[in-house]
C-alpha cells in the first residue's frame, strides 16, 4: 500500500521510517525540494493549495494523511472523493480555529479555559473586562509553537495586543494557573480500534516543546483524558492518531488545544512503546490491527531546536536514541531529538540532565 503524506517535514519523516518495515511506501507534498521527508521518500514539489500537485499525489496513493494543521481545508475537501484521507478533513478544519475548536470542546463537554472571541479592539476591551487579566490574545488560525500569541498581564497591555495581532479573527483565553501541562495521545483504525498511550508531562521554552517525560501517571486524570479523547475519536468518527494538550488545575484537566496528527509530545514512543506514535497512525489508516501502547520502562524526549550537541559525546551515554532531521541549522528550527529510556525514573533523569548539559555547551559554541 502506497501512503501520500501531506507536507515532508520531520513528522512525515518519521511517518515512512515507521511504515517501511510493514511494506508500505511513501509519497510527499511539499514545496520545499529539500525537506527532510524527500530524504526517505518520493516527493512531488508543489504548494498544498495547488489542486493540479494534490491531484497528483492523490493519484498515485491509496490513502492520504498530513503532518501538520495548517493545510487548506477547502482543497483537501476536492481530492478526498479521490481517495481517502485520514484523520477526517473535518477534524483538520476544527483543528485550525481556536474558536471552533473550543466551542467543539464546550459542547463535548471537555473543560476548556474561559475565552472571548475577539474581531475589534472594542471586542478585546470587553472580553479583558470580563475575564480579567492575565489572558493570552491569539489569532484563531495559523498559530503554532508560541507564534501568533500576546500574553495580556494587565488592561495597559490591552492597546499593544491589539496593535500587534489586530487586523485577523482572534481569541482572548482566560490565564490559567496550571501545575503542569499534560497530553494524551491516542489512534483509532478506520475500523474502529483504539489504542492509547500513557499521558507525558512536557515543558515548553519561548512557546515550543522543550522537554516530555513519561508515563505520568495518574489514575484519575489517565480516566479523564482517555474519556475526552474518545468523545473526539466518536465526534468525528476518527481514524489515525490523535492528540489533546492540557493544562493540570487543582486535580482536573483543562483542554487547551488538539492536534489530528501525530505529535512532538509523542516522539518518545518511538523507542519507549511497544509500538510508536508513527506506527500506529499508518497501521490505523491502513486498516491494519493497531499495536500495543504499553511502555518499556520510563522515557524522556529532548527537543533540538536551533543547536544539535555534539553527536559524540551524547551518543556515550547508555539508552540514548538520537534522531537528526537532517535540516539546516538556524535558530528557532526543530533540528533532532533525543530519546532516552531507563528502568528508573532516576536514571532517566540523570540522562535527561546530562543532555541538557551536552546543549548548553553546544549553544555556547
Amino acid at each position: 500500500m502506497r501512503i501520500g503524506i501531506i507536507g515532508a517535514g520531520q513528522l512525515g519523516r518519521m511517518l515512512a521510517l515507521a511504515g517501511y518495515p510493514l511494506g508500505l511506501r511513501f509519497t510527499f507534498l511539499d514545496p520545499n525540494p529539500d525537506a527532510c521527508g524527500a530524504q526517505v521518500g518520493e516527493c512531488i514539489v508543489g504548494a498544498y493549495d495547488d489542486p493540479a500537485k494534490l491531484r497528483e499525489l492523490a493519484d498515485n496513493v491509496d490513502v492520504l494523511s498530513f503532518e501538520f494543521e495548517n493545510v487548506p481545508v477547502e482543497t483537501l475537501t476536492a481530492i478526498t472523493r479521490r481517495r481517502p484521507m485520514y484523520p477526517p478533513v473535518t477534524a483538520l478544519a476544527a483543528s485550525q480555529d481556536r474558536l471552533t475548536e473550543k466551542t467543539l470542546f464546550r459542547k463535548l463537554g471537555i473543560p476548556t479555559p474561559d475565552f472571548h472571541a475577539v474581531d475589534s479592539l472594542e471586542d478585546l476591551q470587553a472580553a479583558v473586562a470580563e475575564l480579567g487579566a492575565p489572558g493570552i490574545l491569539k489569532t484563531r488560525r495559523l498559530g503554532y509553537d508560541g507564534r501568533g500569541q500576546y500574553r495580556i498581564r494587565t488592561v495597559s497591555d490591552v492597546i499593544p495586543a491589539w496593535q500587534q495581532l489586530g487586523g485577523v479573527p482572534l481569541i482572548y483565553e482566560a490565564f490559567v494557573p496550571f501545575t503542569r501541562e499534560v497530553s494524551i495521545i491516542g489512534a483509532r483504525s478506520s475500523k474502529g480500534e483504539t489504542a492509547i498511550y500513557p499521558l507525558t508531562e512536557n515543558t515548553h521554552q519561548n512557546g515550543v516543546l522543550h522537554l516530555s517525560k513519561a508515563p505520568y501517571k495518574n489514575a484519575k486524570l489517565q480516566t479523564q483524558a482517555e474519556k475526552y479523547l474518545k468523545k473526539l475519536f466518536r465526534h468525528f468518527d476518527y481514524a489515525g492518531v490523535l492528540t489533546i494538550e492540557f493544562f493540570v488545575l487543582r486535580g482536573q484537566l483543562i483542554a487547551n488545544e488538539m492536534a489530528p496528527r501525530v505529535h512532538n509530545s509523542g516522539h518518545w514512543t518511538i523507542e519507549g512503546a511497544e509500538t510508536s506514535q508513527f506506527e500506529n497512525h499508518v497501521r490505523a489508516i491502513c486498516g491494519l490491527p493497531l499495536g500495543s501502547t504499553a511502555v518499556r520502562g520510563h522515557a524522556a524526549m529532548l527537543n533540538f531546536v536551533g543547536q544539535i550537541p555534539e553527536q559524540a559525546a551524547a551518543l556515550k551515554q547508555t539508552g540514548l536514541h538520537l534522531h537528526h532531521y537532517g535540516k539546516e541549522a538556524r535558530p528557532g528550527r526543530k533540528l533532532g531529538h533525543a530519546t532516552i529510556v531507563a528502568d528508573t525514573i532516576q536514571t532517566r533523569d540523570r540522562s535527561v540532565k546530562k543532555m541538557l548539559t551536552l546543549l548548553t555547551k553546544a549553544r555556547s559554541r
